[in-house]
């Protein structure tokens, strides 16, 4: 059994996991978290009361439920080796990634094996979402572990649902990531054809918004592609690619036609191998006018 305030590690302090960190050390859990390459966050979350572990060993040592948010599952598979390699028998891991349930299945397994278990919360919304603490999770886990995680799990989610068991959350997750990154190649394809025929961004927004096909994700978007708003959607080219590569694999592994994820997928591939990786998402509107030979007609 946990107690009431379970000594609580955090591996991947960048854009979402500062802001996740920052919200269970101050909401009473002790923490230690992982040193970063970028060394403002770390800092940070120190003068809020955090520690600084000097390796994952060191990390592992001191905690009982472990979250990762890191970029992937290559990430993910190696922090877990290094987790389960120092004894992690009664631990609990929490990976908020973005992963490939292929491989979550497997690590869950692999972990259980160990005396651990391993709970996927992968998560929505934004980096301002997570620092005012009110992310989405999609939680997969046995009933017993979503009752024991779940009020850790609320320091930094607002919205958090139990949506089957281990490996389920990120297969949701990537549901999720398929039609927004879906409808960022839409709209990036529409604009095009607009932009060729007359229609600039700021008509076609004029329409579109506040009407039946406006969503938070479309407003985000175009807050872009109209205003030139570089901090409105944080979310790199180069990780979209990886999640539509997850897509198309989970459809391939589960014997699914792959007709419009993959050519969603090919959208960021081409994004990403043209040097736009690092880019935010709504570049790619820019970039598929560009592969067209139009300039500036999207917005700017």
């Amino acid at each position: 059994m946990m107690s009431e305030k379970p000594q609580i590690g955090f591996i991947g302090v960048g854009l979402m996991g500062q802001g996740m960190a920052k919200n269970l050390v101050e909401k009473g859990y002790p923490l230690t978290i992982l040193g970063h390459r970028n060394r403002e966050p770390v800092e940070d979350l120190k003068g809020r009361g955090a520690k600084e572990a000097e390796d994952v060993a060191a990390l592992t040592q001191a905690s009982d439920v472990i979250f990762l948010c890191l970029p992937g599952s290559p990430q993910v598979e190696a922090v877990v080796e290094k987790i389960l390699a120092v004894g992690a028998s009664g631990k609990t891991i929490i990976d908020t990634s973005t992963s490939n349930p292929v491989s979550t299945r497997a690590l869950v397994e692999k972990c259980r094996a160990e005396g651990a278990t391993l709970i996927d919360a992968p998560l929505s919304r934004t980096p301002k979402e997570a620092w005012e603490g009110l992310l989405d999770a999609m939680v997969g886990a046995s009933e017993a572990d979503f009752d024991r995680v779940q009020p850790i799990i609320a320091t930094w989610a607002g919205k958090i649902v139990r949506v089957g068991e281990p490996g389920a959350g990120h297969t949701m997750k990537l549901l999720n990531n398929f039609l927004s990154l879906g409808y960022a190649a839409i709209y990036s394809e529409a604009l095009a054809i607009g932009a060729k025929n007359g229609i600039d961004a700021a008509t076609f927004h004029s329409i579109i918004g506040g009407g039946r096909m406006d969503c938070g994700f479309y407003q985000t978007f175009m807050k872009w592609v109209v205003e030139r708003d570089p901090e409105a959607h944080k979310f790199a080219l180069k990780n979209a690619h990886k999640d539509m590569r997850y897509v198309v694999s989970l459809a391939n592994e589960s014997g699914i036609a792959s007709h419009v994820s993959s050519a969603v997928k090919n959208n960021f591939a081409t994004a990403d191998a043209t040097g736009h990786g690092e880019e935010y998402l709504p570049r790619i509107a820019d970039i598929v006018a560009e592969l067209n030979g139009i300039r500036d007609e999207t917005g700017s």
